[in-house]
């Protein structure tokens, strides 16, 4: 199988990201079709990048190789997951944010009970992962070679028009255009621009 994607520098993460729309997901028996994605690039040039001050424990999956899967807890409760892209020892990686259930709506809907309709099934990166069944033990798998829980495999069909503008939800460099998204898919994320909480000091 062809991974055009797989093939790309870490400098074209945000190309890598476009090309891994409509890319089919599954897992634990759900397939979803990815309908919106960020791009993460590496050492200083990215602040909201876990990568950007340097390579550690918890971020060095992002450092390559290609092909693997980046996943990390938030709230100490949710997880989400990067696919890597890039050279080795050049951090790139790119954030699976939402999906369409195409397989499997069952049990996805088994798996989100709290979801109103099958389109906010996997409307955000960690309700993706919640109806994949995934968590921190898919850190560091492949997701090309059938080792890992979680396979990828190209769109069925013409993927559509892809838009592009800021990222959600990062502290820093709120605007640089990195999030891609299939347009009109009703799982894409509402666009919603940081700002930073007012604390109050007396």
């Amino acid at each position: 199988m062809d991974y055009p994607w797989l093939h790309l520098p870490a400098t074209a993460v945000d190309e890598a990201a476009r090309t891994l729309l409509g890319w089919r997901l599954t897992a634990n028996g759900v397939t979803a079709r990815l309908t919106e994605v960020e791009a993460y690039s590496g050492l200083g040039e990215d602040p909201a990048s876990h990568a950007h001050r340097g390579i550690t424990g918890r971020n060095a999956v992002m450092f390559g190789p290609a092909g693997r899967l980046y996943v990390y807890q938030i709230y100490g409760m949710h997880f989400c997951a990067n696919i890597v892209c890039g050279e080795p020892g050049k951090a790139a990686a790119v954030l699976l944010r939402a999906a369409a259930v195409a397989d499997g709506v069952e049990l996805a809907r088994q798996r989100r009970p709290a979801a109103r309709k099958d389109g906010d099934l996997a409307s955000g990166p960690a309700k993706l992962m919640q109806v994949l069944a995934l968590d921190r033990r898919a850190n560091d798998t492949s997701v090309i070679d059938g080792t890992g829980p979680l396979t990828i495999g190209p769109p069925s069909g013409p993927v559509g028009t892809i838009m592009a503008g800021p990222r959600v939800g990062v502290t820093s460099a709120h605007d640089v255009p990195w999030r891609f998204w299939l347009a009109g898919d009703p799982t894409v994320s509402t666009y919603r621009r940081h700002t930073a909480r007012i604390r109050k000091v007396s």
